[in-house]
């Protein structure tokens, strides 16, 4: 029994946290993980104040110091290359524009990568990636996870009680973890005391969730806490001020949420991230060399390493 319930907690966790398929993913892949997450103290959990947004803050005023063109809601289509130059064609507001340099760095997600010729968000390479690349992708997979956050007028928890201890309410809560099939998995703001609760539905819970539209997966979001915290789902939705969720896995540009290796992964990650002949060179999460694949901070390691490649070269 103590065995069987191990198992659970260990297909839980990979399933959870790493939103990945536990039929497909490598063992090797994840010990490397753990042990790039030892060295960060990624057992605990930090959130930059403001979100994300003041991070892509920082970044665009250190482009703009360094006079560098950002080009917002501009589609590349193909990328055309040999050894020395490239020739991209994208399409945006003002049509469709050829860029040309001598090197390119590509920070496609993984998904992206895999989507099939013609469809939306593809990038056509010419020539296409030799086949010890390909081989390397192969190994490599994309998760799935759909996040749910919902703003209410007041911290509503705060008024609850754990089961096993009256005396005690869930002011505290960071996070609450469940066997739900829809939502096992939501988050606080902690410290901060904003009336935000996050759910997070992985895998299989991504699936089920996948391409409905946004009140089916309001309503299971609520629906779900209604159960896990015993409150009525007519109060939670009275007391919903506002929702957003994000679908990555139909979102064209991304297909998915974060990259995972797979059984038989070593080496894939460096053979992915290698550039060819000088000329292209591959950041983005799903190139990171340390085991912080599937992170901010590996995404951001993994282009200071591709421009770095650059300048050495």
């Amino acid at each position: 029994m103590l065995q069987e319930k191990t198992k659970k907690r260990a297909v839980s966790y990979v399933s959870g946290f790493n939103a990945a398929d536990p039929r497909l993913v490598g063992v090797h892949w994840l010990v490397k993980e753990m042990q790039a997450e030892e060295l960060i103290h990624g057992d605990r959990a930090f959130r930059c104040v403001n979100g994300y947004e003041e991070l892509v803050s920082i970044f665009r005023a250190q482009l703009a110091e360094a006079n560098v063109a950002v080009r917002l809601a501009t589609v590349v289509s193909d990328i055309k290359w040999k050894p020395g130059e490239v020739r991209i064609t994208a399409r945006g507001p003002d049509g469709t524009s050829i860029f040309a340099a001598r090197q390119v760095i590509v920070t496609l997600p993984l998904g992206v990568w895999k989507a099939a010729p013609g469809q939306v968000g593809a990038v056509r390479l010419i020539p296409a990636l030799a086949q010890d690349k390909i081989t390397a992708m192969d190994k490599l997979e994309m998760g799935r996870v759909i996040r749910l956050v919902l703003q209410f007028r007041h911290r509503f928890w705060e008024t609850i009680s754990p089961a096993d201890d009256k005396s005690k309410t869930l002011s505290d809560m960071s996070f609450l973890f469940s066997d739900d099939s829809w939502f096992p998995t939501w988050w606080t703001r902690m410290p901060d005391p904003a009336p935000v609760l996050t759910g997070w539905a992985p895998f299989e819970c991504a699936d089920r969730l996948s391409g409905k539209d946004r009140s089916f997966v309001i309503h299971r979001g609520l629906a779900t806490l209604s159960s896990l915290l015993d409150v009525s789902l007519e109060n939670l939705d009275g007391w919903l001020e506002g929702a957003h969720f994000h679908d990555w896995q139909n979102d064209p540009f991304a297909r998915g949420a974060y990259s995972y290796g797979k059984v038989g992964a070593d080496g894939a990650h460096e053979a992915w991230a290698r550039p060819v002949d000088n000329t292209l060179f591959f950041a983005g999460e799903a190139t990171d060399v340390t085991g912080n694949n599937g992170t901010v901070h590996g995404a951001i390691a993994s282009g200071h390493r591709a421009a770095d490649e650059i300048l050495r070269g």
